[in-house]
């Protein structure tokens, strides 16, 4: 079976950062700093507030896309605070993050909020960003793969071919996630293999090789070249080095030179 090409995926996740009017001044200075029909996919996915300003700021024809970092489950009704998968599309959103450590951690998502969250976006057209990794001490354990399985399991249980075809993975040990510390290439590498097999042995070998699995880490212009020229890393999830203009503009720079290649 030949290798189908994964186009490379570039994820700036700006967190709880930047105003509406801040986003809008960011775009205005990054748009002319990234390629203009690229070889790679780029997606911004600033906080829900910042969403219109920023799909202003971009206009209709630029090649960046907009995310959002989380989604609610249902279409509509009283749940006071949450934003749901219609509204999403409605501004213009193509991506959604969904099952980020930060909200499993912090907000207590478990995988069944996840996978109904992964549905809701499905059914609205939002391609789901599925966020899993292991902390230190599951790592230490021994544990990275079993974590990854189930998290897999949990968030993806009983999909379609059809609607895995959407679906992107983004591996993201917990404990690399803002300390600066990234996972060494090697094992970024062994983690995508772990999920890869787990596609195949689940869905499909095709699915498998279709899939593209992002890692994400404390990513930043320093590492980006190591972690792509591994085959089995289709892009990154970036946290802080999206926010300034220079670093995200040298990371998506560099991750073209590699998709234009490829």
């Amino acid at each position: 079976m030949g290798n189908v090409v994964r186009r490379i995926l570039i994820v700036g996740n700006w967190k709880m950062n930047k105003t509406a009017s801040e986003a809008a001044v960011f775009i205005r200075e990054i748009a002319p700093r990234l390629p203009a029909a690229p070889a790679i996919d780029i997606v911004v996915a600033p906080p829900f507030t910042a969403l219109e300003s920023v799909r202003a700021a971009l206009g209709p024809s630029s090649s960046i896309q907009l995310g959002a970092q989380n989604v609610f489950w249902e279409s509509h009704g009283a749940y006071t605070g949450e934003i749901s998968a219609p509204m999403l599309s409605d501004l213009g959103c193509r991506y959604v993050i969904i099952g980020h450590s930060e909200r499993r951690t912090l907000f207590g998502e478990q995988d069944e909020g996840i996978r109904k969250k992964i549905r809701a976006a499905l059914a609205h057209d939002l391609k789901p960003i599925l966020c899993i990794g292991e902390s230190l001490s599951q790592r230490e354990r021994g544990q990275t793969d079993d974590v990854l399985r189930q998290q897999l399991k949990g968030g993806l249980a009983d999909l379609s071919l059809q609607a895995m075809a959407a679906i992107t993975i983004a591996y993201e040990p917990v404990w690399a996630i803002g300390t600066g510390k990234a996972a060494t290439t090697e094992q970024a590498i062994a983690a995508h293999r772990t999920i890869r097999t787990f596609l195949s042995d689940t869905w499909s070998a095709e699915i498998a090789n279709a899939t593209r699995i992002l890692y994400g880490g404390s990513v930043t212009p320093q590492n980006i070249d190591a972690l792509l020229q591994s085959d089995q890393i289709d892009g990154a999830l970036i946290g802080g080095a999206c926010l300034q203009v220079e670093s995200f503009a040298r990371i998506t720079t560099f991750a073209e030179s590699i998709g234009a290649c490829g």
